[in-house]
């Protein structure tokens, strides 16, 4: 699977999928758009075999509602995705058996080679 989850509204995620050159071969979906599946989320854990990798603490709801003042479980932070696409931390860029998280520049470069070095 070559697959990017992003937020089409996020400069973040624009500029990341920019200077790693997404090419027009992987699936692009927008999580405000369509959402993110409970089967799709499984398949990111597979990945990662967490779920707290793929959240965002970042996230507006996260400081709204106090979530750091709470002790969360791995199925709280599933949860908590599945509720709400700003809880997604992104862009997550799978390419096959490799999954990337996040705009860290360590991420970014490791992306950016993993799909033009193949």
């Amino acid at each position: 699977m070559q697959k990017v989850y992003y937020l089409s509204s996020c400069d973040t995620c624009k500029r990341v999928m920019d200077e790693i050159e997404i090419p027009s071969s992987f699936i692009k979906q927008d999580i405000k758009v369509q959402g993110i599946t409970e089967e799709e989320l499984d398949e990111l854990f597979n990945l990662t075999d967490s779920y707290e990798k793929l959240f965002s603490r970042r996230a507006k709801l996260y400081q709204e509602r106090n979530l750091k003042e709470e002790e969360l479980l791995e199925e709280d932070y599933k949860g908590l995705i599945l509720e709400h696409y700003t809880f997604l931390k992104r862009p997550v860029i799978v390419n096959n058996d490799e999954i990337f998280i996040g705009s860290s520049p360590k991420t970014v470069a490791a992306a950016k080679k993993s799909i033009h070095n193949n």
